[in-house]
């Protein structure tokens, strides 16, 4: 069935509208539309109202995304309207006035939208319109930018009596093209999409213009001595540092994963007099808050110090944070409020250096960072004017610990086994690492492509799903400084490291007395020195996060096996297989579990077979290349050929959770190589 007119024109005006961040943030805000349609029962005319559903995004919204609505239904609810008191029953309510299977879940805005009398309708989350929702003198200021054309609206939390308010504002002042809620966001609306749309952008254009033309220009205060920010490449290097530390703070009740940021208008705020002040205040927009919780943890040391002294303060900052936290939570809570959430950080402020933002996969702890760059911005145009005066800490409360939101979380669909865990794979740009990150992906976790070949790397992270999943890094394990920086970027684009699969490898097939001490070298500094290297780093992250962790090596039936002709690689592995024992006892009691796997040969996909490799076992075995696969296959017990993807399903097994008390332990993938048993 083709998409209404009016359901067309509001699915491209909120595409427009949620495409500029200077109109609303992500997920922030929404839109509707309403219109006529054929009912489908009785073929006579019905009323609807196309409106953005719960939990979406007005940049990408679809049609799915929206909730349609018989609008004599929805007005006659004020009929049955039981009062501020119980306002939370109507949005149950709202599911009575969908119009057939009525699309996406309507959004506690719904009221707003369906109430006000106008065919289109804006309400969306600009800094600028938020800077005067926020300011001390926010009523007197509106009246000052707008006229009459703009109606200021007190606070009132998001539900049915906001829409009644804003319904019955809209009646009282017929001139007015939309408000400002106190402590929200703005409303416009429209006889036509475009008149709506022109509407809000004259809002959002002319707050704009006002905080520029009006406000002083340093609303920070002063640069603090000291905090000014660090060059760029120390800037990085210092973040990478204090990551693992700072990831730590913000998962003592449950791993997050983390986002960096350390764009100008971070630092700038964080070098600035007031931030202490302002930061402690909190943000004020519902969707800020509830993304950010309702205060940052802030660094109160310059870029500069110590790493050990920035560490301890760290903690000390962060057990305070907890137990002031505990207490806003049993200040304000009743008897039917659910259960504390956490008492963690979601944003952490480091002066000189940048903000940590974190949540249960990256897109989360990104957009939670890009919440309090919104913030920020609302902080400096209501400081720019007027005082920054967000709603009060129990209004936050309610909105925080809403049954409301509280019913949303429950909706939300069970984590994946590897949520919230960040994986670096070497030699991920093909064969079994590129099977292995594809699995790691699959069930949830972050992946860092790590890859001797860049271009091999960008394009399987691009497979996964690009940067809110995974990121590609260049590195050659043989060199330690390019190790230490794939380590920093995996860092820096996911607050640390849980589960490192050693998988880099190359092989040289060839006689004793043809084998170089050249080739021997090659072969031992690659994998044996490159493996070492690589957990060596790991080990470092996440001894630091105290998380605990994996380690995987993808060792090979080889180094058990007594094959021909293949005395440098199977040395090679034999030390890498050693090496998990070796380090299993040893970080154990850091919680990092450190397991191998012995796969047989695996030929189809392989770089290294198509290397040359497959060529000389070929020749070994005297076998046809392209037959190599068949007849590893028919020696081992079970008749079957060993693909990437078995070697990925024992990284899986081996660190999914089954397993969580095992380690030390080598497991074959091999499909039975009686010779390659383990004793």
């Amino acid at each position: 069935m083709a998409l209404h007119p009016q359901a067309e024109a509001l699915l491209a005006r909120s595409h427009r509208l949620g495409s500029d961040p200077r109109n609303t943030n992500y997920a922030g805000g929404n839109a509707s539309a309403k219109g006529t349609a054929t009912d489908p029962v009785t073929g006579g005319a019905v009323e609807l109202m196309w409106v953005k559903g719960s939990g979406g995004d007005l940049g990408t919204l679809t049609e799915a995304g929206l909730a349609v609505l018989r609008l004599d239904r929805l007005r006659a609810l004020t009929e049955v309207y039981p009062g501020v008191e119980r306002e939370d029953e109507m949005v149950a309510a709202f599911d009575y006035c969908l119009h057939g299977k009525g699309g996406a879940a309507p959004s506690i805005d719904t009221a707003m939208h369906g109430l006000v009398d106008a065919p289109h309708v804006d309400h969306l989350h600009p800094d600028s319109g938020i800077a005067l929702a926020c300011a001390a003198d926010g009523e007197k200021l509106t009246a000052e930018c707008f006229g009459e054309s703009v109606v200021w609206v007190p606070w009132r939390r998001p539900g049915f009596q906001l829409g009644l308010d804003i319904a019955a504002i809209r009646k009282a002042h017929p001139q007015a093209i939309g408000c400002v809620l106190g402590g929200h966001g703005i409303t416009a609306w429209g006889e036509t999409s475009e008149e709506c749309e022109r509407n809000s952008l004259h809002i959002i254009r002319t707050a704009e213009t006002f905080l520029a033309e009006r406000g002083k220009a340093e609303p920070f205060g002063p640069v603090i001595e000291g905090y000014e920010p660090l060059p760029d490449a120390e800037r990085r290097a210092r973040a990478a540092q204090l990551a693992p530390y700072v990831r730590a703070v913000a998962s003592q009740d449950r791993a997050q994963v983390g986002h960096f940021t350390d764009t100008d208008v971070v630092l700038d705020f964080l070098s600035r007099a007031e931030h202490p002040r302002l930061a402690a205040l909190g943000t004020s927009c519902p969707d800020h808050f509830l993304r950010t919780k309702v205060r940052p943890l802030v660094l109160d040391l310059p870029p500069t110090a110590p790493l050990e002294q920035a560490v301890a303060r760290l903690k000390e900052l962060h057990a305070a944070y907890r137990a002031e936290y505990a207490a806003y939570y049993e200040r304000h809570a009743t008897a039917g409020s659910p259960a504390m959430r956490g008492a963690d950080p979601a944003v952490v402020l480091i002066p000189g250096v940048g903000m940590f933002s974190f949540g249960k996969d990256k897109q989360t702890a990104r957009v939670a960072g890009e919440f309090y760059v919104n913030a920020i911005n609302v902080m400096r145009g209501a400081e720019a004017v007027s005082t920054y005066a967000p709603i009060d800490e129990a209004e936050k409360f309610r909105i925080e610990y809403w049954e409301l939101e509280e019913a949303k979380l429950r909706r939300m669909p069970e984590p994946k086994p590897l949520a919230t865990r960040i994986a670096l794979v070497t030699g991920a740009g093909s064969g079994i690492g590129r099977a292995i990150a594809h699995r790691l992906a699959a069930e949830g976790a972050c992946v860092v492509v790590a890859d001797v070949n860049a271009g091999s790397a960008a394009a399987v992270a691009e497979e996964l799903g690009g940067p809110d999943t995974a990121v590609a890094v260049t590195v050659d394990v043989t060199d330690e400084a390019q190790i230490a920086a794939a380590f920093q970027e995996a860092v820096l684009a996911f607050g640390g490291v849980d589960l490192v699969v050693n998988n880099a490898g190359i092989s040289i097939s060839k006689p004793l007395l043809q084998t170089t001490a050249e080739d021997w070298d090659r072969q031992h500094t690659i994998m044996a020195r490159g493996s070492f290297l690589v957990s060596r780093e790991a080990a470092r992250v996440m001894t630091a996060q105290g998380m605990g962790g994996d380690i995987v090596y993808i060792a090979s039936k080889n180094a058990v096996f007594a094959g021909p002709n293949n005395i440098a690689y199977s040395a090679a592995k034999a030390d890498q297989a050693h090496q998990v024992r070796l380090l299993a006892a040893e970080l154990g009691e850091h919680g990092i579990r450190v397991n191998g796997i012995n796969p047989d040969g695996v030929v189809r996909g392989s770089g290294i077979f198509a290397g040359g490799w497959g060529a000389q076992r070929a020749a070994v075995y005297g076998v046809p290349e392209e037959k190599l696969g068949e007849f590893y296959a028919q020696r081992t017990l079970l008749k079957r050929e060993v693909l990437p993807e078995h070697v990925a399903n024992a990284v899986f097994a081996l660190t999914g959770g089954d397993l969580s008390h095992t380690t030390g332990l080598i497991v074959p993938v091999d499909a039975g190589v009686a010779a390659a048993f383990l004793r």
